[in-house]
């Protein structure tokens, strides 16, 4: 088994290594982070394997394109009405349960979606095909909150930010996959069948390797004090908090809606695109650059946003870059031969977009502490895809038949469509969205808060730590020159009542908070775990 690799509190002062007791790291994190990586990778892969040959498909099958597009909107669906049962099996079942539980319900949809071609004499091909999206829609929903929760129960705090993105991205990979993939595969609607194996075949390998591999949920010692405290709320009171909490009201509507729209561009891109002249391979290419970008932004920010903690400030930047290309790309989308153009926009949605996602998420756990990471952005994601459903539904209502003539490359022999009114709406919601996040979104980091006043109060407990000199002995003068070690070196003495004492010995507590509160006010406008931006 994986022996001790090391643990850190993230906050570099004198005494660190006595705040370090208690806290270990083992490599086989890397194993649980990589199986709920590969999941949730298949899991995109079969959401979107549809849409990219949409036109195809519905020919093929004699369906219209309202049904080929419920193939992909069912998952936002089915998420919606199952999200909170989700959040509570996350919560309460744990991480290995629910991961292997998603992993076979992602195989199972995955090989249903295969009987219509296999079977023949098939009455009603779309019940099968529907039937295995909404499998796989549940999977989606036991996979998809896992990120924030596993990069908080198995790793560091100078760690977390970085495997919530590696594990947060895996799902846009496999959007990209679906993007690349199904294009390439169905030339004409013979080549279905080949393509619905092929994506199930992952999807069996991912459920093997998810049910030998996982054997715990959470590691026998936990990687930080943030660990210690994790679910510390009940579900239910968990769930009051949250949406008592003005600034996570905000992150999830506002980021939420920002995901309602980053879905609605991936199952109508094919379909917008085809309406005004190109192809369903360019269609696959702008796809395939919207997450490839995004992902290379992700590996970019969130080692960035692990070392300086600026949560509040790499979202709200990084939406509001998100509103400028989703402008550009509403106007640019309804010329033709403007392959160069739109290729470029489309990267740019992604570089801005998907790079923040791991970090809004983050940033929802840090303002909604001491909630469990499961219920924290497992609501943001409910309330992202509920959002995607109606700005979907929208941006469908909002066609138009074109009257003039029309360039459209789309084979599904109905009349071409205008999406003008509905690129233009996408665009004013996300101008909406990011307005208001940056306008009225401030918090303070209170897992980051809680963490510290932890690490100080172990500190104040070492055996003959308050003895030496610059590293726990208070001020002789209170209002003398502030230490460049605050928090430590202006430590509360012990005698202070038995708040402190028993602060060690209940992680979580509400010993811990007073203990965090105390040291958090003395501690500088520019410490690690507070935001240079919060207005208070």
């Amino acid at each position: 088994m994986a022996g001790q690799t090391g643990a850190d509190t993230g906050l570099a002062k004198p005494g660190a290594l006595c705040a370090q007791q208690g806290h270990r790291t083992y490599a086989r994190r890397w194993v649980f982070l990589l199986m709920v990586s590969l999941v949730s990778c298949s899991n995109a892969m079969l959401w979107l394997s549809f849409a990219p040959v949409a036109d195809i498909i519905a020919e093929h099958f004699v369906l219209s394109m309202a049904q080929i597009n419920w193939l992909s909107l069912v998952y936002l669906v089915v998420s919606t009405l199952f999200g909170v049962v989700a959040i509570w099996v996350l919560d309460s079942v744990g991480l290995r349960g629910a991961t292997i539980l998603g992993a076979w319900l992602n195989f199972a949809g995955s090989v249903l979606r295969i009987v219509p071609c296999v079977v023949v004499g098939t009455q009603n091909p779309f019940a099968f095909l529907m039937g295995g999206q909404s499998l796989c829609a549940l999977a989606q929903s036991l996979v998809i909150f896992s990120p924030a929760k596993v990069a908080a129960l198995w790793f560091p705090q100078h760690q977390r930010a970085t495997a919530n993105m590696l594990a947060t991205i895996s799902n846009p990979l496999g959007v990209l996959v679906a993007n690349v993939l199904s294009p390439a595969l169905v030339k004409e609607g013979e080549d279905i069948p080949l393509m619905l194996g092929v994506y199930a075949i992952p999807a069996g390998v991912v459920c093997l390797l998810s049910t030998i591999c996982l054997r715990e949920s959470v590691p026998p010692t936990p990687p930080s004090a943030g660990a210690t405290s994790s679910t510390s709320e009940k579900f239910l009171d968990g769930l009051k908090l949250l949406v008592q909490n003005k600034a996570y009201v905000i992150l999830a509507v506002c980021f939420g809606g920002c995901l309602g729209i980053s879905y609605s561009f991936s199952a109508l891109l094919q379909q917008i695109l085809c309406a005004s002249g190109y192809s369903n391979g360019f269609s696959g290419l702008c796809g395939a650059l919207f997450i490839a970008f995004g992902i290379l932004g992700a590996l970019a920010l969130s080692p960035y946003v692990d070392r300086t903690k600026h949560f509040t400030e790499a979202t709200k930047i990084g939406l509001c870059l998100v509103s400028l290309a989703c402008m550009a790309f509403a106007l640019v989308s309804l010329l033709q031969g403007q392959m160069f153009a739109l290729a470029t926009t489309c990267s740019l949605l992604g570089l801005f977009g998907f790079s923040v996602t791991p970090v809004a998420m983050e940033l929802a756990v840090e303002c909604s502490f001491p909630v469990g990471e499961g219920a924290a952005v497992g609501l943001i994601f409910v309330l992202g895809q509920a959002e995607g459903i109606l700005i979907t539904l929208a941006m469908i209502a909002l066609t138009v038949q074109c009257l003039e003539q029309s360039f459209s490359t789309c084979q599904q022999g109905e009349d071409p469509l205008d999406w003008t009114v509905s690129v233009l709406l996408m665009a004013g919601l996300c101008n909406l969205f990011s307005c208001i996040l940056v306008l009225f979104f401030h918090t303070s980091y209170r897992r980051l808060q809680a963490e510290s006043g932890k690490s100080s109060s172990t500190q104040n407990a070492c055996p003959g730590g308050a003895g030496r000199a610059g590293v726990l002995r208070p001020s002789r003068d209170p209002r003398g020159p502030r230490s460049p070690h605050p928090v430590c070196c202006r430590a509360t003495p012990r005698a202070q009542g038995p708040a402190a004492t028993d602060a060690p010995s209940r992680p979580g507590g509400l010993a811990g908070r007073i203990l965090a509160s105390r040291f958090i006010d003395q501690a500088g406008p520019h410490s690690s775990f507070s935001s240079p931006w919060v207005i208070t």
